[in-house]
C-alpha cells in the first residue's frame, strides 16, 4: 500500500500508459503489473482532473496519519493543552484531505478554506473541552460509566467536527453544484480512451453535490467510529485486570496496538462504504438532466473522499 506513495514521475507515467493501453484494448488480460499500475494511478491522481495528490492528501497515507492522531487523542489524562493540540492537528489534516479529495469542478477560495478551517477547529475544541468539563459533573451515573464516557469524548469531538469540516470545506459545491456526466458503456469508454478525449459535462447539479458531500461527511463518521470507540472501551476493561494494574507501562503500547489493529481492518471498510465515482438515475437530479442519462439512464459524478 505504502509503495504507491513513493512512485517516481517516470513510474507514474509508465503506470498511466499501461492502464491506458488496457482501456484501449491493447492489453487483453489483467496481469500483476497492470493491477499495480492501476493502484498507482488511482491512489496518485485525482479522478476528476488528474492532478497529482499531495502525499498528505492520499488515501494510501491515511492509515499512518489517523493511527498516529487517534493514539494521541485517546491518550488517557491528556489535559486541556493536550486536548487542544491534538484536535487542532486533526482538523488541520482533515482540511488537507478534504481539499485534496474534493470534487474540484467547483473551486474553493483560499479565504473560504481558512474560514472553514477556523470554524472546524473551534467546533472540535469546544466539543472536546465542553464534554471533558461536563462528564465529571454528572451525578446519576457510576464512576465506571464516567470513565467510559470520558474516553469517548474524543470520538464525539472528531465525529462531529469531521462531518462539519466536510460541509464547510465543500459548501461551494452545494451552492453552485458539481459536474455530472453521462454513464458510458464499455465500448464508449474504450473509444474515449482511444481518442484521448473525455466525456463532456452535462452541467452542474446541486442535488448531486448535496449527495456527494453528505455521503462524504457520513463516511467521516464511519471512519472514526470503530477506531475511536473500540480501542478505548477495550482498554478500560484491560485496565481493570490485575495483570495490567501491575504493569502500567504496558498501557501505552497496548493502546497503540489496539488502535493500529482496528485501523487496519476498519479503515478500508469505512472508505469503501460509498463509491468515489457515483452513478445515479438521471431522474433523481434536476429536471434538465432527466433526458440526458447514459447507460441505463444514469449519470455519474466524482463524489470525492
Amino acid at each position: 500500500m505504502y509503495r504507491t506513495l513513493f512512485v517516481s514521475a517516470s513510474g507514474l507515467e509508465n503506470a498511466k500508459k499501461l492502464v491506458s493501453s488496457y482501456r484501449q484494448g491493447h492489453v487483453n488480460s489483467m496481469t500483476p503489473e497492470l493491477w499495480q499500475a492501476k493502484k498507482v494511478v488511482d491512489s496518485t491522481l485525482h479522478p476528476g482532473i488528474s492532478f497529482l495528490y499531495a502525499v498528505s492528501g492520499r488515501v494510501t497515507d491515511m492509515l499512518r496519519h489517523w493511527s498516529t492522531l487517534t493514539a494521541g487523542m485517546l491518550t488517557p489524562g491528556l489535559g486541556t493543552r493536550g486536548t487542544l493540540l491534538w484536535q487542532i492537528i486533526n482538523q488541520s489534516l482533515n482540511v488537507a484531505i478534504n481539499s485534496a479529495n474534493a470534487n474540484k469542478s467547483t473551486p474553493l477560495s483560499t479565504s473560504t478554506m481558512i474560514k472553514s478551517y477556523l470554524l472546524a477547529v473551534s467546533a472540535s475544541c469546544s466539543v472536546a473541552l465542553g464534554l471533558n468539563a461536563a462528564v465529571p459533573r454528572l451525578k446519576r451515573i457510576s464512576p465506571g460509566a464516567k470513565i467510559v464516557l470520558t474516553r469517548l469524548v474524543p470520538f464525539a469531538a472528531v465525529a462531529s467536527a469531521g462531518a462539519l469540516n466536510v460541509f464547510l470545506m465543500r459548501a461551494e459545491e452545494i451552492r453552485q453544484g458539481i459536474d455530472v456526466f453521462p454513464t458510458l458503456s464499455e465500448e464508449e469508454r474504450a473509444q474515449k480512451e482511444k481518442d484521448g478525449s473525455e466525456a463532456a459535462s452535462l452541467g452542474k447539479s446541486k442535488k448531486a453535490a448535496t449527495l456527494a458531500v453528505g455521503e462524504t461527511a457520513l463516511s467521516r463518521v464511519l471512519n472514526s467510529t470503530p477506531i475511536m470507540v473500540l480501542p478505548p472501551l477495550i482498554l478500560v476493561r484491560l485496565q481493570q485486570t490485575h495483570w495490567l494494574k501491575r504493569r502500567p507501562r504496558m498501557i501505552l503500547p497496548l493502546n497503540l496496538g489496539l488502535i493500529l489493529t482496528t485501523s487496519i481492518f476498519a479503515l478500508p471498510l469505512a472508505l469503501a462504504s460509498f463509491p468515489q465515482r457515483q452513478a445515479v438515475q438521471a431522474q433523481s437530479l434536476e429536471e434538465r438532466f432527466w433526458d440526458k442519462g447514459g447507460k441505463y439512464g444514469k449519470v455519474e459524478f466524482n463524489r470525492g473522499i
